[in-house]
């Protein structure tokens, strides 16, 4: 399975069919039509800035053991609910191989700067009203 740059074997990835919560109705007893998609992020063998970003995008979905862990149930069939969760793989994937792009430092403007001044000045002028005529601070 080929998600932009990277190559992810199927052997990485584990489905386990549960039953699925929610309503309807007897058929939710029977069927186990809920996908719990394991994926071993760290037999895969990510690069280290690709494997630290799945890591942050991932958050709770991801264990202590590298183990992201995508749950399905929004369909009623098996099958879509096992293309919903590596349709969600793969996007959380795709987003983590996408690098951040570096900030550039930037320096105000005169007139920021101009405008910030003023500002407080004003302020100070408020506040300088606000003094009893005997203080001195």
């Amino acid at each position: 399975m080929k998600i932009g740059a990277l190559f992810i074997d199927e052997s990485w990835i584990s489905e386990n069919f549960v039953r699925a919560s929610g309503p309807g109705g007897q058929i939710v007893n029977k069927v186990s039509s809920a996908v719990e998609l394991r994926f071993d992020a760290r037999r895969a063998g990510l690069p280290d800035d690709v494997a630290a970003r799945l890591a942050r995008l991932a958050g709770s979905r991801m264990t202590n053991d590298g183990v992201v862990v995508i749950f399905a149930q929004r369909y009623a069939s098996q099958p879509r609910n096992r293309e919903d969760a590596r349709e969600r793989l793969a996007a959380l994937l795709l987003k983590a191989q996408e690098a951040p792009r570096p900030r550039r430092a930037t320096r105000p403007t005169l007139a920021s700067k101009t405008r910030r001044l003023d500002a407080k000045g004003r302020r100070g002028a408020v506040k300088a009203l606000r003094r009893s005529e005997g203080e001195d601070a």
